[in-house]
């Protein structure tokens, strides 16, 4: 029987599994059965389980269960609804011509007379610059509209040449491109973009 240290007061025994976004993963199993082992006989709660462990089933969850990412429509939890929506301020409209050039080393060039859109955000509010090269889009209500040109420090260019109007703010982040499209973008994980979002954004929260 496993036995608590005099001393100590705990109110919840937790670990963390290692491999849960990787259901076929032995590690799970193993974790499993040693925290059993550790814990079975103990007269307190416990906790295994985070968004991946609660998706491998009831063995996993124990008294409590700790999801994260999921709540945020995030991986591995693939049937969540996306909940998090983050808009950018336009700020400046500019009219390009056939072989004009935006962004840092000109890695983007006009092939036609184009009209690109300034939004103020870059990669000091968490949006990293990989996400650049990543074909992401900036979305006008439904419509996507490609971001041009490299993510710098505080900006971001976008492409609005079919808008027939542009909108105040743009969306980066919404149920079309959540966290994790974002993420593949930039070469990460879902966490990470969320947890990166700068403290220069505003919040809102709703419900």
């Amino acid at each position: 029987v496993a036995e608590i240290a005099l001393g100590q007061d705990p109110v919840l025994l937790m670990s963390h599994l290692a491999c849960a976004d990787e259901p076929a993963h032995p590690m799970n199993a193993q974790q499993l059965k040693t925290f059993r082992e550790l814990t079975d006989g103990l007269d307190l709660p416990r906790s295994l389980a985070a968004t991946g462990g609660m998706l491998l089933g009831p063995d996993y969850h124990f008294d409590l269960c700790r999801p994260g990412v999921g709540l945020y429509g995030g991986l591995p939890f693939k049937d969540a609804v996306p909940v998090v929506r983050l808009e950018l301020p336009v700020i400046q409209l500019r009219d390009l011509e056939p072989g004009e050039t935006a962004g840092y080393g000109n890695t983007w060039t006009a092939k036609r007379p184009s009209r690109i859109a300034t939004v103020a955000a870059g990669y000091a509010d968490g949006l990293h610059r990989a996400m650049g090269t990543g074909g992401i889009h900036l979305y006008a209500g439904q419509t996507p509209c490609p971001v041009v040109g490299r993510i710098s420090m505080d900006l971001i260019t976008v492409d609005v040449t079919d808008m027939p109007e542009v909108p105040d703010m743009l969306a980066i982040l919404n149920e079309q491109q959540t966290v994790d499209t974002l993420a593949a973008a930039a070469g990460t994980i879902g966490y990470e973009i969320l947890t990166s979002t700068g403290h220069r954004h505003a919040r809102t929260y709703q419900g």
